[in-house]
């Protein structure tokens, strides 16, 4: 096996992810989701952590167990900003740098009966939220909006209505390994061992974070995550697979067990 430093390893470069990558001691590049698919995809990555969806939609990879981040209710950094209704809006903007998060958002709409069109997010063309227009956000920016616009906007936040309707949690990200890594094994014990520590060392965490305050990121990583990837949680993943096949976004796999 590959030592820590000689692999190549990505991660997403939101806020959730650093409890299970802060100290890890070979180099790490970080990035987008979307990206992050395309260098594992392409072979320029070996491991990474990136969107469940991924492994949903290609589950050709090797899923590390027992680690991922999700949330078992309001998860704070995935929502719909919107002015009115939510059965006014006509179109929504979206933030395509995460599958899971805009799939999530299709599938809750589609469930809730909304037909709203989602178009993605330029930066050439700002347009205010307005009751005919939302805006879908997802990570460290949507955190940043959210903080500069929560008393004048409303919040459909998904992982809330996820759990509301499925009564399961939802699960974002996940580890993946590429199927031609020799002894796979061991790479995933050393990630679990990054997160356990981690996660006793959490105030050691909260306080190497320098874009959100201390009392944020305590919050966040103790009310709105969790990074077990349990019973529950695979359950919440493969209704999430049930819903994307429902909705037409992924077609039937027989073969996949979670």
């Amino acid at each position: 096996m590959s030592s820590p430093g000689l692999l190549r390893i990505g991660c997403v470069k939101y806020l959730n992810a650093r409890p299970l990558i802060h100290g890890w001691p070979g180099e790490v590049v970080f990035d987008h989701p979307t990206k992050l698919c395309e260098q594992l995809a392409e072979g320029r990555l070996e491991v990474a952590f990136v969107s469940s969806f991924e492994f949903l939609r290609n589950p050709t990879y090797v899923l590390v167990d027992d680690i991922c981040v999700a949330s078992h209710g309001p998860v704070h950094s995935v929502f719909l900003a919107h002015a009115g209704e939510l059965s006014e809006i006509e179109e929504i903007e979206v933030d395509p740098a995460s599958q899971t998060s805009v799939n999530l958002l299709r599938c809750l709409l589609a469930e809730a009966g909304l037909t709203p069109r989602l178009v993605a997010r330029t930066r050439l063309i700002q347009r205010a939220v307005t009751p005919r227009l939302a805006k879908f956000y997802i990570g460290d920016q949507a955190i940043r909006f959210r903080e500069r616009s929560a008393t004048a906007l409303r919040f459909w936040d998904l992982g809330e209505e996820w759990q509301k309707a499925t009564q399961l949690p939802f699960v974002y990200a996940l580890w993946l390994i590429r199927p031609e890594v020799a002894s796979p094994k061991p790479i995933a014990d050393m990630l679990r061992a990054c997160r356990d520590n981690n996660l006793r060392e959490l105030d050691v965490v909260i306080a190497a974070q320098t874009e959100f305050t201390p009392q944020f990121c305590a919050f966040y990583f103790r009310e709105c995550l969790t990074y077990r990837f349990g019973p529950k949680e695979r359950e919440g993943l493969s209704m999430f697979r049930k819903l994307c096949e429902k909705h037409g976004i992924l077609a039937p796999d027989p073969t996949l067990v979670l």
